[in-house]
């Protein structure tokens, strides 16, 4: 069975089969049904929740832009703490300083240290009643240029010695060495000191000296001093015994 319909925009009679039409009035009439139980617009209910779905979300993505500034914050809260280490080297140039005071009072409480154990050594090994020391000073040295020098304690050679130009130097600038301590018996002593060199004019020199000393109770010191003689432009070789 074929029905004619009657469009209404063209007003021309359009001709379908019969069971479009009955699948056409089922839906019309479900629709009607639906008008009658107030559930006639069941769509655009959940467009309008599908609608709100965004609204819903929309206080989330507040939330998040609240809680954006948080890194911020975090960074800021961050920043201290990352200066604080940052300060910490400012400070570390101070430590070094420290340690060099220290190890300079170290130092210094070493060489105390030496002078007060050699003293002791002496004390112990050289007692005062056989003790003898040997010094040697240089005063201006023009004639003569010193190489070496032997000193001999009674015939017995005890000290020996070499010098550089520094060393030499450093006598001329008013230095004193001591070239011997040791022990001698109670009584009379000698003391012959040999001096090695260049003398006026470059030439080869040696010179000796002797000093007699009686020995007591007390340590005995004895200089060797080198000097100019400028009368006969010639070195002088002097020694003085002092208790």
């Amino acid at each position: 069975m074929t029905f004619a319909v009657t469009g209404t925009a063209t007003g021309k009679a359009a001709r379908y089969p019969s069971s479009t039409l009955r699948a056409v009035m089922c839906a019309a009439a479900l629709t009607v049904c639906s008008l009658a139980h107030g559930q006639a617009q069941p769509q655009p209910v959940q467009v309008i929740e599908a609608a709100a779905e965004p609204a819903e979300q929309a206080p989330g993505t507040a939330a998040s832009a609240a809680e954006a500034p948080a890194p911020a914050a975090a960074a800021q809260t961050a920043a201290p703490a990352a200066a604080a280490p940052a300060a910490a080297p400012a400070a570390q140039p101070d430590a070094p300083v420290k340690l060099d005071e220290e190890m300079e009072d170290v130092k210094k409480a070493l060489v105390k240290l030496k002078r007060d154990l050699v003293i002791l050594e002496e004390d112990l090994l050289f007692p005062a009643s056989s003790q003898v020391s040997v010094f040697l000073s240089m005063d201006v040295g023009k004639f003569f240029q010193l190489d070496a020098v032997t000193v001999k304690l009674n015939g017995k050679e005890v000290a020996h010695h070499l010098y550089t130009e520094k060393q030499v130097d450093a006598l001329q600038r008013g230095g004193v060495q001591k070239l011997f301590v040791g022990n001698v018996k109670q009584g009379q002593n000698r003391v012959t000191a040999f001096f090695t060199g260049l003398g006026p004019s470059g030439r080869d020199f040696r010179r000796a000296t002797t000093v007699e000393f009686e020995k007591g109770f007390e340590p005995t010191f004895i200089e060797l001093a080198i000097s100019d003689e400028t009368e006969d432009y010639q070195p002088d070789f002097v020694s003085a015994v002092s208790n």
